[in-house]
């Protein structure tokens, strides 16, 4: 509407006041993105698990889209995590990546200099120098591996550089969801990348003793995969994590293990519940794309197997779930990708450029449809011992160094308790996959062969060590 005066023969148009006013730009949405450290997939009970209590990854769930088929790539040495994460940060897969994150820009620097106030509280296992160079602010940080949570050694990072570690006055997953509480109760004139990665599940177990949630061991169900011993040397059978328990593996210690990691999830998961209050309270609830997931998942009696370092499903495929602005509710998506592609994923959804190096792809689709596929198919990868590959159905895993391969119907055997390779019915399977994995490696740049001229012997006995 405007109006008209006419004053003699001069004609004046006045905008009426409403046309003054220009609309106000949509603020692009926050992000807060939670990452726990060596949490299978299977560990949420809004998700199936009938036996653990996750009561506030479950009203994350509801809110949002969980992902079932969501993986970590593998890794080049014992400790995946820092690849793992590295990957994440950077959006390369394993075969590209540089694990110090120094050679290439990263998504939290690409976020911050697309206007983001950036931070960061928890643990960081990828180098001091790229830790100030991608976070505006970090405070809180453990860096480092693995440590007594309870006797954890913190820093923040003042005047570009991280400072002196100091004992942490309570449980580390504690002080990093403080820290995020007080950064989230802040009054934000930007919006937000929030990033704040746990270093639990990770071992040892350790939860205050006053933590109400424990979990009696006699009552917890063996994983439907577990063995006493792994059949064959899958080429890293006596590492750290193989040797928190004895050979054989003893139902009783298995259950055990399982009661401390289930008690620790679920401590973790109080922690988490805090920081979702926070936001929850917050003016940014409504904006705010919020992220679960985790560097890996863990093999805890599965196959006969305790740590990570192998490539079956309960070590490489991770919990993801996503919730926030235009993202379904309490949805789940068959869709398979790499943890890689969640930041791509973020940056197309905060109009966030990408750095020029990260190869991951965004599932931005999927978000808007749960039944759109991502990728099709997906390649693994542990030091030159070990690969894999994976299609909407099969996998394959090959051991070059014992000349072994395994093949698995995934919806009909999820929990990989039938190897198929020897089947003659399955011989067109075999060599499929094999030619994929082929490809996939060379798409990748992975030079590793997938046979060796002298296999060593497939059995393994152990070793007359680790604990009863």
């Amino acid at each position: 509407m405007i109006r008209s005066l006419t004053l003699g023969l001069t004609l004046l148009v006045v905008p009426c006041a409403p046309a003054l006013v220009r609309a106000a730009e949509p603020k692009e949405p926050n992000v807060l993105f939670l990452f726990a450290d060596d949490q299978r997939a299977d560990t949420i009970a809004a998700l199936g698990n009938t036996h653990i209590k996750t009561p506030n990854l479950d009203r994350l769930v509801k809110r949002g889209l969980a992902f079932d088929r969501a993986y970590m790539q593998g890794g080049m040495q014992g400790a995946t995590c820092v690849p793992s994460r590295a990957m994440l940060l950077s959006g390369q897969s394993l075969f590209r990546v540089d694990e110090k994150l120094l050679r290439d820009a990263t998504w939290p620097e690409a976020f911050g200099k697309a206007g983001y106030a950036t931070f960061i509280s928890g643990k960081w296992h990828n180098g001091e120098k790229s830790l100030v160079r991608s976070f505006q602010e970090a405070r809180g940080i453990f860096s480092g591996g693995m440590t007594g949570p309870l006797k954890a050694n913190l820093a923040d990072v003042a005047d570009g550089k991280l400072g002196t570690p100091k004992l942490a006055p309570k449980h580390a997953c504690a002080v990093f969801a403080d820290e995020a509480v007080r950064f989230l109760n802040r009054k934000h004139d930007r919006p937000f990348f929030c990033y704040v990665p746990f270093n639990a599940p990770h071992d040892p177990h350790v939860v205050p003793d006053e933590f109400p949630v424990t979990y009696d061991p006699d009552k917890l169900p063996l994983p439907a995969n577990v063995l006493p011993q792994h059949p064959f040397n899958n080429g890293e059978m006596t590492i750290r994590d193989e040797a928190l328990l004895g050979w054989p593996r003893d139902p009783k210690k298995v259950r055990e293990m399982l009661a401390d990691y289930y008690r620790y999830i679920s401590y973790l998961d109080a922690e988490i519940g805090r920081v979702l209050d926070a936001l929850e309270k917050s003016p940014h609830a409504n904006n705010t794309v919020v992220v679960f997931s985790a560097d890996s998942g863990v093999a805890r009696g599965s196959h006969g197997l305790i740590g990570k370092q192998n490539l079956y499903e309960h070590s490489i495929r991770v919990p993801l779930v996503i919730a926030g602005p235009g993202v379904p509710k309490d949805k789940r998506t068959a869709a398979m990708c790499y943890l890689f592609d969640v930041l791509p994923t973020l940056g197309k959804l905060c109009k966030v450029p990408a750095p020029t190096a990260s190869e991951g792809r965004e599932f931005t689709a999927t978000l808007t449809d749960p039944d759109r596929a991502a990728r099709t198919n997906l390649v693994f990868a542990y030091r030159n011992v070990q690969r894999a590959v994976r299609d909407d159905r099969w996998k394959l895993i090959r051991y070059p160094q014992v000349d072994k391969t395994q093949l698995f119907d995934l919806k009909a055997d999820p929990d990989e308790v039938t190897d198929l390779a020897g089947k003659t019915e399955h011989a067109a399977k075999v060599k499929e996959l094999h030619a994929l994995l082929e490809a996939e490696q060379k798409r990748y740049g992975d030079k590793t062969p997938l046979t060796v001229e002298k296999p060593l012997p497939a059995e393994w006995t152990p070793p007359n060590k680790g604990k009863k």
